[in-house]
């Protein structure tokens, strides 16, 4: 059995610049229309986006020498979009306000133009990813995805959220999350020379009772989780439409090997 769906790229290209998120420096990507899938191009490399092109998961996705890429595979995921030459200059993908708003607002305004079919086959049973209490598990479906976010007994302790995604339910209740700390964490995050591009505006920092800065949801860290998740599972190129997906407490490194696991479960041919 399998299933069918229109591919999408930008109609035109986009672009943003800023601070790299973890870096700091000047960083600038741009999306450019293109037909075979999802593809970062830095300096004379051109890298495919599929989880055995991940190099690193420590604190961020990183592609080749590209870093933090999931945001904007977020975002595109997020809105349907199957295709994009992705031009990243600095190594990095600037920080923005911490959250994939900024894509989903540039991609929408390029728009969308139609560049094909695609077709998804081969996913007949649950594939389940665990270690601990990390847990992840995906299904065939129709876009009911599923976080819960713990740190219990630290505040705020567990956020669980529930959507069935699609491209106005993802830019209304997932892209504005952003990335966030606890406040414990800052200063040795910084002494490790990550997290240079971010400010009070663009990361969200966890007291001990309470957000340090204004969030903008309730349960904006577990609404930030799940967008990580749907970045990093678009590496495995399965729309976030046709697939049911529940986590626990994961993270990028996680995420990636149960891309890796439902990338190869399943066989994607374009058209």
């Amino acid at each position: 059995m399998s299933k069918l769906f229109p591919r999408f790229t930008v109609a035109d290209s986009i672009s943003w610049s800023g601070k790299a998120l973890h870096g700091g420096g000047p960083s600038r990507v741009t999306v450019h229309p293109g037909t075979d899938g999802i593809v970062f191009r830095s300096g004379d490399q051109r890298i495919a986006a599929i989880p055995e092109n991940v190099t690193d998961t420590r604190r961020c996705t990183q592609l080749g020498p590209v870093s933090t890429i999931e945001h904007l595979m977020s975002a595109l995921a997020g809105l349907g979009f199957t295709d994009a030459e992705i031009e990243v200059e600095g190594g990095e993908l600037p920080a923005m306000d911490g959250s994939a708003q900024p894509f989903v607002e540039g991609l929408s305004q390029s728009g969308k133009a139609e560049c094909g079919r695609l077709e998804v086959s081969g996913l007949f049973k649950r594939i389940f990813t665990g270690e601990d209490e990390i847990k992840i598990a995906i299904a065939d479906g129709d876009g009911d995805w599923s976080y819960e976010y713990d740190c219990s007994p630290r505040w705020p302790g567990r956020q669980q959220l529930e959507l069935h995604l699609d491209p106005a339910t993802y830019a209304r209740e997932v892209a504005n999350a952003r990335t966030f700390a606890f406040r414990e964490e800052v200063e040795p995050i910084r002494a490790l020379g990550l997290g240079l591009g971010l400010d009070e505006d663009s990361c969200l920092i966890l007291g001990d009772a309470e957000y340090d800065f204004l969030a903008r949801f309730r349960d904006e860290p577990v609404r930030h989780k799940l967008l990580d998740l749907i970045g990093d599972l678009a590496l495995a190129g399965v729309p976030v439409s046709a697939l049911d997906v529940s986590a626990h407490r994961s993270g990028h490194r996680m995420n990636v090997i149960a891309a890796t696991r439902l990338a190869a479960s399943v066989t994607v041919t374009r058209s």
